[in-house]
């Protein structure tokens, strides 16, 4: 229950803030149609009452002035905070110098009362009142036109001011029940087109999340085929590997042959085509776990290996400009699935090398530094790296699916919300820190396998 009547309270607030803005335009434009209005009235007054066009004009000059500086008053802060408020003020102006003119001129008798029903009409239907504006509007401008009648020193013909209050009172009647259907009547189609709005919002994020699923789906088949493609590279290659370690192994058993000036560089060469084969080899061995992991099972894995394989992976990237810097802690063991970790560490660094490429040149070089240590009762890495960093308000959503600040096309954010789930396997956390325009830092927490025993 508690949902709807959050979502009526947000619907009813949206519709309170697009009305506010809507009347102040419209009390302004009030304003503008008084100031030039109510000169243009003196044309009636040179046939009605020629004997009383110059005091007349004279009112009518001061009502526009007035609303000239009324204007003034609603472009301020105040104005714009309270439109309907000075709406309803806004008709007094040139109501009240009306029944000046209605005092001065035949009092009931005068026929500037159908004047009043024309200032009601207009700016009612200009500002839109509500049912309780629409009433005090035209209860404030019968109460002045019965007093004006009253005090006036022209007699009182009584079926003059009866026939006069019927039109008023009628006019009135229109007013506010008109008022009150017009704003019931608006905020229903507000409502409509809200949840209109609303619900095209979300068949748009559905059928956008419903694309970038699709493009996951088509890149995991592409995934799978690339892991069936690389078993069968990964068995060609180890046959020459093998065959190459062979012939390595009788090399540098003839090398006892050679003349001791020789046997140096002989070695040194033999030493440089052993460290060719041994990156081959790790490559190999790092390529067949990506290819047949076992993503189940946990076990102690050397975080620096880790690091060493996921690094590899993405040796391509770490690249001039982009510097590279580790400080681990030699031997330091996790409790997790190596593969699934390699899988989060990359994704970690491929983040820090896309928001480096972004990096305006400010005097320090693209860094991306990993440091790992043992705080209390955990095993702490963290990748940092001195790009752009990340907005506060987007901080708190960095693990939720399919939430990127990437451009289309460019990620799917899925990457650090399956960072965030492996984390969870392996009974770890992982948060993150970041200052606009200076750092972001990721943190990867697991809890140590034998902590050391409390000491009192």
């Amino acid at each position: 229950m508690a949902e709807p009547l959050t979502m009526l309270s947000g619907v009813r607030q949206a519709f309170a803030d697009y009305d506010r803005r809507a009347i102040h335009q419209r009390v302004q434009l009030g304003c503008f149609l008084g100031i030039i209005l109510m000169p243009v009235g003196a044309l009636l007054d040179h046939w009605t009452y020629p004997e009383r066009m110059g005091s007349f004009f004279l009112l009518r000059v001061i009502s526009s002035a007035l609303i000239g500086v009324f204007w003034l008053v609603v472009r301020t802060p105040f104005g714009r905070a309270n439109p309907r408020g000075l709406g309803v003020l806004l008709a007094m102006f040139p109501s009240f110098f009306m029944t000046l003119m209605i005092y001065y001129s035949e009092g009931a008798s005068s026929p500037y009362y159908a004047g009043l029903n024309l200032v009601l009409l207009v700016v009612g239907l200009i500002l839109h009142w509500t049912l309780v504006e629409s009433l005090v509007a035209v209860s404030l401008v019968i109460a002045m036109y019965l007093g004006a009648c009253e005090l006036s020193p022209h007699p009182i013909i009584e079926k003059n001011l009866i026939g006069n209050l019927y039109f008023m009172v009628l006019t009135g009647v229109i007013i506010v029940w008109g008022s009150h259907a017009h704003s019931q009547w608006r905020f229903r189609e507000f409502v409509t087109r809200y949840e209109l709005d609303t619900r095209t919002q979300e068949l748009e994020r559905t059928i956008r999340r419903l694309r970038e699923a699709e493009a996951q789906l088509v890149q995991q088949e592409k995934m799978a085929s690339l892991g069936v493609l690389s078993a069968g590279i990964i068995h060609e290659i180890n046959n020459p590997l093998n065959f190459a370690a062979t012939g390595l192994f009788s090399l540098r058993k003839t090398a006892r042959h050679l003349l001791p000036d020789q046997q140096a560089d002989y070695q040194e060469v033999l030493n440089d085509v052993e460290e060719g084969l041994n990156r081959v080899k790790h490559i190999v061995s790092d390529l067949r776990q990506f290819t047949h992991p076992d993503t189940k099972s946990l076990d102690d894995v050397v975080l620096e290996d880790t690091v060493t394989s996921a690094v590899r992976f993405l040796a391509s990237e770490l690249k001039a400009p982009i510097r590279l810097e580790c400080e681990l802690q030699p031997g330091l063991t996790v409790h997790a699935n190596k593969s699934k970790l390699i899988h989060v560490l990359t994704n970690l660094l491929q983040n820090a090398v896309d928001a480096l490429r972004s990096k305006t040149n400010n005097g320090e070089p693209p860094t991306i530094h990993l440091k790992s240590q043992v705080q209390a009762d955990q095993v702490v890495l963290t990748v940092r790296d001195n790009g752009p960093g990340i907005t506060p308000e987007n901080l708190g959503r960095a693990f939720d699916p399919f939430f990127t600040t990437k451009e289309v096309g460019k990620g799917m954010g899925l990457g650090l919300s399956i960072c965030y789930r492996l984390m969870q396997e392996f009974k770890g956390e992982i948060s993150v820190d970041s200052e606009l325009g200076r750092f972001c830092q990721f943190t990867l927490r697991f809890p140590l396998k034998n902590p050391a025993p409390a000491t009192h």
